[in-house]
């Protein structure tokens, strides 16, 4: 992973141990959550920005996305994108690929997560499901 200082005054990184703390406890924190935001890129390369629920299990952010949302088609497409979310003393921009998550046993732990914060996920196969009709696919 590489840290780098986004502000305009040229400080040194900040240590990447001190958002990976806040990270990990965002996952535990129950009430009003933290909204991230998921840059990805039309096949025309048209930039697409949506909040999502995304939750850091194990180093990873993980989110959900239905089949026929704009934001699971853009990374079909082009799997590089973006999340951000703003801690309690630290914005947090990562970058890189997602991919679909279908491990049953990491489904399983994601679902439970997000069940214990408040949405009702529950693993089904290799998707993870909320108590609507509308399914969501899992994705890192």
């Amino acid at each position: 992973m590489n840290e780098q200082n986004l502000d305009i005054y040229g400080h040194p990184p900040i240590p990447w141990s001190r958002a990976l703390k806040q990270l990990e406890a965002q996952a535990h924190e129950e009430g009003r959550g933290r909204t991230c935001w998921l840059a990805t890129t039309d096949p025309d390369g048209q930039p697409h920005l949506a909040a999502v629920g995304a939750i850091w299990v194990d180093s990873k952010f993980y989110f959900v996305s239905g089949p026929q949302l704009r934001k699971s088609k853009n990374l079909a497409s082009n799997p590089r994108c973006a999340i951000s979310v703003s801690l309690d003393d630290i914005d947090v921009v990562v970058e890189g690929a997602a991919r679909k998550v279908t491990d049953a046993a990491i489904l399983e732990r994601v679902a439970n997560l997000y069940a214990s914060l408040g949405w009702p996920a529950q693993a089904s196969g290799p998707l993870l499901m909320g108590r609507t009709p509308e399914t969501t696919s899992g994705r890192s």
